[in-house]
């Protein structure tokens, strides 16, 4: 299991998000930390980037991952993120 650290959008944007809508999308963030290869069909590694995305509903959290910290970039609602 990995650090999990988030950026200071990430952060907002869990903030201002209703509470079940935040919990399950921090449960997913955990779910992926802990398990990788549970989630495998709602990630996707972005073209041109070093960074990934995870899906989670209308939810998208883009994310770096070395080994050692799990980085949430942004999450970011579905139509907003590219």
């Amino acid at each position: 299991m990995q650090r999990v650290e988030y950026s200071k959008q990430s952060l907002k944007a869990l903030r201002k998000m209703d509470k079940p809508t935040a919990s399950t999308i921090i449960e997913k963030i955990n779910l992926l930390n802990s398990n990788p290869t549970a989630l495998v069909n709602n990630i996707k590694r972005l073209q041109g980037s070093t960074l990934s995305r995870l899906r989670v509903g209308d939810w998208r959290i883009v994310y770096s991952n070395n080994g050692i910290i799990l980085m949430i970039e942004k999450i970011v609602a579905r139509g907003n993120v590219y």
